[in-house]
């Protein structure tokens, strides 16, 4: 399907990267973060987060319980992976009703799906953050031989409590551990492969600090995960099939929140997914795929704050897509049907069976002008939170209460773009605006349980628009070396239209620019980003005071060959050392972003 899609790989990732998933992706036009201090980031694509957003491991889902709470780390390695991709708008037709809002997949090359030329590749990074006193370290090998091919990779991190200006901010530590192996038979009718991987994380929440004059302990998270994928695909296994891709997934999560040294809340969550696609010939002048999805999810929390009674999950789906070029036009339609069961183990079952439907045109005016039209109409089915949630929930501070009655969620969505690709200029510019029908929400009743204020979740009819902006200079390529100036901007309006009021934790407007050289050995890049101050909030909801983040970059190639490349590197973020605020927090008002962070560090390529 032509869908709204950035990508970050090669330099723009490395440039990138970051503890979080969210950060990692926070510079793309149209995505923003939910910081939780320095552990726990979730992609927010066009205002949307949470359980709408879909995160994803090479098109399998992570297993991990973010999408219930934002204090909840993503149990994906930015510094492992090689391509991101963020789908912006509804991509419930690839991955189901939980990518309502979009998705970001992660691909990672743990399962190889080719054998390196040279027989071995292999990359190493060590680097210092001067904001936490940190330093990260990853490996990744890739071999093989003949029709055999191996994968290993591995990362540490030990970052400290990170400097805020004049200060250092408490409880914000992070210790991730992770590493995977894989290998893959590879031959002239597809391959197939397997991994396992395991990720360990252990970091503070800087909302929960404690206060050890009051022997109240702080608040710390300890995730663990055993993943274990299977991966193949066959080359034109049947008759009208181009190729058959499948994907299985075994994951085993769970995290556990200490307050000092006691175990308090436990979250666990075993789930299984598989997913088959079948890519089709052409067929009277259409092409496309159809396929399966299967998913069975056990979800259970354990101790004081255990606001969700445990549920089993299943939800299975079937999808179609389909392309024809018309002439200078091409047409993309597609369909997907789901049937989800929600079975806690308090309450009665829920089933819902939401429907997808995507149709899309694109016109190539010329070589250089492309307009795009996508329209979608998107359902998915509420989540075990929003259904069941009973108790206290410190990470939104409130005590929380579900709606086991909610309906459907559906969004409306239209977007048009317009994209231009010269010698001098790129640039591409989309409107787009989504009406939610039954959008659903955590609303105040003006009670206190226990000391907290009492949320209800409810549903609303709601309208988000906005617009995206984006375009490249490219000033001058000399013997001096290569300049390019990127200017770039979005913004996002979300008010409910049933009873009026604004839809909390929306993401500041912002514009920023960067100008980039680059030679054979050297590359540097100067950038600005402003936020603008956020007033439309909710009720209960404070402003958020605009700032302006300063950053900058410089790489030194300083040895290069056929087979090696090793590289200096300095990335410099904050470098105003701003206090900075982000309006997607929930804990923004007493956790800011980090202060000035100049990373350091030495990379190779072999």
């Amino acid at each position: 399907m032509t869908a709204p899609a950035s990508v970050l790989d090669g330099v723009a990732l490395d440039e990138a990267r970051a503890g979080t998933l969210g950060q990692t992706v926070a510079n793309v036009p149209g995505v923003q973060a939910s910081a939780f201090g320095q552990g726990a980031g979730r992609p927010v694509i066009r205002g949307i987060d949470g359980p709408r957003v879909a995160v994803l491991a090479d098109g399998m889902g992570t297993g991990d319980v973010s999408s219930v709470s934002q204090d909840h780390g993503v149990s994906i390695e930015p510094f492992l992976a090689d391509r991101i991709e963020i789908l912006k708008g509804p991509a419930t037709l690839l991955y189901g009703s939980g990518a309502i809002g979009g998705a970001v997949n992660v691909s990672d090359g743990r399962i190889p799906e080719q054998i390196p030329d040279s027989g071995l590749d292999g990359r190493v990074q060590t680097g210092y953050d001067s904001v936490s006193s940190g330093n990260t370290q990853a490996f990744r090998l890739d071999a093989g031989s003949g029709q055999l091919a191996f994968h290993a990779d591995g990362l540490a991190r030990n970052d400290h409590d990170y400097a805020i200006r004049g200060a250092m901010l408490a409880n914000s530590h992070v210790q991730t551990r992770t590493g995977a192996l894989g290998t893959s038979w590879i031959d002239t009718w597809g391959y197939a492969g397997i991994s396992v991987s395991r990720y360990l994380d252990n970091y503070g929440n800087p909302a929960e600090p404690g206060d050890p004059a009051n022997a109240d302990p702080a608040v710390q998270l300890r995730m663990q995960q055993t993943r274990v994928d299977a991966r193949g695909a066959l080359d034109a296994p049947l008759p009208g099939i181009d190729r058959l891709e499948w994907n299985l997934a075994r994951i085993d999560y769970r995290h556990t929140e200490f307050e000092g040294t006691v175990a308090g809340t436990v979250f666990s969550n075993r789930s299984s997914e598989a997913r088959l696609v079948a890519n089709t010939r052409p067929w009277a002048d259409w092409r496309g795929a159809f396929g399966l999805q299967v998913q069975h999810r056990d979800f259970a929390a354990l101790g004081e704050e255990a606001f969700v009674s445990p549920t089993v999950t299943d939800a299975s789906g079937l999808f179609a897509t389909a392309r024809r070029d018309i002439g200078e036009l091409t047409a993309d339609v597609g369909a997907r049907i789901d049937r989800v069961t929600s079975d806690p183990s308090e309450q009665a079952r829920r089933r819902f069976q939401p429907t997808s439907l995507s149709a899309a045109l694109t016109w190539r005016i010329d070589l250089a002008w492309h307009l795009t039209l996508n329209l979608d109409r998107a359902q998915r089915a509420p989540g075990e939170e929003e259904l069941f949630a009973h108790g206290p929930h410190q990470a939104s501070m409130s005590w929380e209460i579900g709606d086991s009655a909610l309906r459907v969620e559906t969004a409306n969505q239209a977007e048009i773009g317009l994209h231009f690709h010269g010698a001098l200029l790129d640039a591409k510019a989309s409107l787009y605006t989504n009406r939610y029908a039954d959008f659903i929400h955590l609303a105040d009743t003006g009670d206190f349980n226990d000391g907290l204020p009492v949320r209800r979740w409810t549903q609303r009819d709601a309208s988000f628009r906005g617009g995206e902006v984006e375009a490249t200079w490219h000033l001058a390529s000399n013997q001096s070396g290569h300049y390019d100036l990127r200017l770039w901007g979005d913004r996002v309006r979300a008010t409910f239209t049933e009873g009026g009021g604004n839809v909390p934790r929306i993401p500041s407007a912002r514009v920023g620019s960067e100008l980039r050289w680059h030679d054979d050995d050297w590359r540097a890049s100067l950038g600005v980003t402003r936020y603008f101050s956020h007033d439309d909030t909710a009720f209960d909801e404070t402003p958020t005071a605009g700032f302006t983040m300063l950053s900058a970059h410089l790489a030194w190639a300083f040895f290069n060959t056929d087979r090696q490349s090793w590289e200096l590197f300095a990335d410099g973020n904050n470098l105003g050392n701003r206090i900075a605020r982000l309006s997607t927090s929930l804990i923004k008002d007493s956790v800011p972003l980090p202060g000035r962070n100049l990373n350091i560090g030495v990379r190779a390529m072999f």
